[in-house]
């Protein structure tokens, strides 16, 4: 018969320990390993899920993206909207807003302009982030357009300007939590890219590399 694994006991006679205690913490230490495993992935999968959510619901300021304008007239109920820019360190631009604030009616579409400039003699890529405040707003403030999907690199000393167009939806004069609301405040952000995404070769410059 094979050996049963043994321990010394308080008189230093060896005493058995049952096969079923070793079988029983090697269950638990699996239970464990399965436990981190689900706890890694869960952490992986919630990034998404935490975009997709606040996309869905405004939560934190995060816009929604409309796909067409208002069905309705705009209603008489008036609404300033601020415009705030940053840019993060390590990213060489101005960027600036047309205008501070314009009175905008809730669900008429409005087009406003921003102006980025490229302060250093290198080419360099930026990307925005945005939100608006209050934040419990996000739900009802619709963009059409936006320069903040998209990678935008700049030449050296290069100037351009960005548009948004936006419209507040007019459910949000239905929700009695915002019958005091005088202002909006929309803020970008743009951080620098590092490794921006290489842009597609267009056929005629291809086949002029090609012939050179």
């Amino acid at each position: 018969m094979a050996n049963q694994p043994t321990t010394q006991d308080n008189a230093g006679a060896p005493a058995r320990v049952p096969r079923r205690v070793l079988t029983r913490d090697a269950v638990v230490a699996s239970i464990c390993g399965f436990v981190v495993v689900l706890m890694v992935g869960a952490s992986y999968a919630a990034v998404p899920f935490y975009n997709w959510f606040c996309r869905a619901t405004g939560f934190n300021g995060t816009t929604q993206v409309a796909t067409a304008a208002p069905t309705s007239a705009p209603l008489e109920r008036t609404i300033t909207v601020s415009f705030d820019s940053n840019v993060a360190p390590g990213l060489p631009w101005k960027f600036e807003p047309e205008k501070n604030e314009i009175d905008v009616k809730i669900g008429q579409v409005v087009t406003v302009y921003y102006t980025v400039t490229n302060q250093s003699a290198r080419t360099t890529t930026g990307q925005a982030a945005y939100n608006v405040a209050p934040l419990t707003v996000g739900a009802y403030f619709q963009k059409l357009n936006c320069f903040c999907f998209t990678e935008q690199t700049m030449a050296p000393g290069e100037k351009r300007e960005m548009a948004v167009v936006f419209y507040v939806d007019p459910s949000l004069a239905k929700d009695s939590e915002n019958d005091t609301l005088k202002n909006i405040t929309l803020s970008y952000t743009f951080f620098p890219v590092r490794d921006p995404a290489p842009k597609p070769v267009a056929a005629g410059e291809a086949e002029q590399r090609k012939g050179g």
